[in-house]
């Protein structure tokens, strides 16, 4: 079995939350009531990359339920859970700026949105880790 099928069989959902994000970041975002709210887009923002860290966690955790010692996490998650996604949002910005001719523009506050969204997502993960290592001493 591949490694790539083995990484989409075992991040599914994951990957489909980074297909939306970035489709979400690159279409036309048309009027809704809920653009009368302040900071409504910092906001989605915020949603968008808090929930991507929660289920790239949990997927995580799912597909390691035998070991999920949090020394075995910290180096694969500190990467995947919180750099890649950072990254990512970084780079979205960068590419709205450059490449979307005036339709979207990158915004610094958008990338400060998604590095807390980020942030609270890794802090959702370990949180959840360690109740789920807790749980296995118990038994």
């Amino acid at each position: 079995m591949s490694k790539t099928y083995h990484l989409l069989r075992n991040y599914i959902f994951s990957a489909l939350v980074i297909i939306t994000i970035w489709i979400l970041c690159f279409i036309d975002i048309p009027e809704t009531p809920l653009s009368k709210f302040s900071l409504i887009d910092k906001w989605t923002h915020f949603a968008m990359y808090g929930g991507l860290c929660s289920v790239i966690w949990m997927e995580y955790l799912y597909s390691h339920r035998k070991d999920t010692s949090i020394s075995s996490l910290k180096k694969d998650m500190f990467l995947w859970g919180f750099l890649m996604p950072f990254l990512m949002g970084g780079l979205i910005e960068i590419l709205q700026a450059n490449c979307t001719n005036g339709r979207r523009s990158g915004d610094w506050l958008d990338f400060l949105a998604d590095g807390i969204g980020v942030l609270i997502g890794q802090i959702i993960g370990i949180l959840l880790a360690r109740f789920l290592s807790r749980g296995k001493k118990d038994n």
